[in-house]
């Protein structure tokens, strides 16, 4: 019988492995009928404290998860891995969806990146295979939604269930009529494996970065 694996990385993996304490995912780990394995991003940090993020280029409140702390992450979580797919969980992913569980049901591993802080690097996307939102609100780290996907998608897995149980500027503000998602933000290292932040957020000229949010910044119908 095929055995999925959840590969996640995060700064908080003790929260993560209690899902083995809950009732159904619980029962499936115990079982062998899905497998979890989680990969603590602070193992990848730099310097003495092993910091995993910094202050965001052009200005901005918070602190962002930096491109070479998550890629390096991400090539230990790919290591030995087929048919995965990675999975970054940000406020300006695609909707979470019951077909999407459907989907990742089918993989043999599914490998999901809880961000923490303000935000990400957005070079962070181009080392993964999709964005994953779990609904229009914000929450303090990717924890709680990755064992929302853990959950929903492992319920589909076969032999998981049980007879008995059957088969402001912060993203989503609201804005005139429209809600926003925040434009592309960048942090350090200035450039990582030849992708560069755009210079205007290093030109120093407040209105041309404020123009360059604006264009950059999505909205969606207010709903």
């Amino acid at each position: 019988m095929k055995k999925m694996k959840f590969s996640v990385i995060t700064l908080f993996p003790d929260f993560i492995e209690n899902l083995s304490e809950y009732s159904i995912i619980g029962r499936a780990l115990n079982s062998k009928k899905i497998k979890l394995q989680t990969i603590n991003l602070r193992d990848f940090g730099l310097g003495t404290y092993h910091q995993v993020d910094d202050k965001p280029y052009g200005g901005g409140t918070g602190m962002l998860l930096r491109v070479d702390v998550a890629s390096d992450a991400i090539k230990k979580a790919k290591k030995g891995s087929k048919n995965g797919r990675v999975v970054l969980l940000a406020a300006d992913g695609e909707k979470f969806t019951q077909k999407k569980a459907e989907q990742y049901s089918k993989l043999d591993e599914l490998i999901l990146i809880c961000g923490h802080y303000e935000g990400h690097d957005k070079r962070i996307e181009e080392y993964v295979d999709e964005k994953i939102s779990t609904g229009d609100y914000v929450v303090s780290g990717g924890e709680i939604p990755a064992m929302i996907i853990i959950d929903a998608t492992s319920r589909l897995i076969k032999g998981v269930l049980g007879k008995e149980e059957g088969l402001v500027t912060e993203s989503y503000t609201q804005v005139g009529n429209s809600r926003i998602l925040e434009h592309p933000q960048y942090t350090r290292p200035f450039e990582f494996e030849d992708k560069k932040v755009p210079d205007v957020l290093l030109s120093g000229d407040p209105k041309k970065v404020t123009a360059w949010q604006e264009k950059h910044t999505k909205k969606s119908k207010l709903v």
